[in-house]
């Protein structure tokens, strides 16, 4: 397997300032050799993607992946639909949480495992523009805690 460290592809930011995270899970994708090698160059976006779940199988959308410069003939589309590799009672049980009101399936990073690209998966719940608000107040606030104790720090 060679080494066992992980190295940070692409993460999506956006889905904790939208989503409340519940659960999260590591799931395997399915790529081909030219998508491998863009990856490894750091050529991936997850701004716009999502993922559903269809005949019992996680599919992610809007998954950018630049073409591999130095490919040729063999270079996918860079926003197909890819499959998600999860063992069969993680996704019945995503499967039976995305039935209540308000779940969603959200990317959270793509990253290797080793020689392996893995994608961290959430089951989140959406919040509302009040939530945000907390969130930007609380974020202030500590801001302001942070500025404020520097300051004294400075001058004593």
């Amino acid at each position: 397997m060679g080494k066992s460290g992980t190295k940070l592809i692409s993460n999506n930011k956006k889905a904790y300032h939208d989503y409340f995270i519940e659960e999260k899970y590591e799931a395997g994708i399915s790529l081909a050799g030219t998508e491998v090698k863009s990856l490894r160059m750091g050529k991936c976006s997850l701004k716009e993607s999502f993922i559903r779940v269809e005949n019992g199988e996680l599919f992610i959308y809007g998954m950018h992946i630049s073409p591999y410069e130095k490919g040729n003939i063999f270079n996918k589309d860079p926003l197909r639909v890819r499959k998600l590799l999860l063992h069969r009672h993680e996704i019945n049980r995503i499967a039976g949480q995305m039935t209540q009101k308000g779940y969603t399936i959200v990317p959270l990073q793509v990253y290797f495992k080793g020689s392996l690209v893995k994608i961290e998966i959430a089951l989140a719940r959406g919040k509302k523009i009040y939530d945000k608000r907390q969130d930007i107040a609380k974020k202030d606030m500590r801001r302001e805690a942070e500025k404020d104790f520097k300051v004294k720090n400075l001058y004593s």
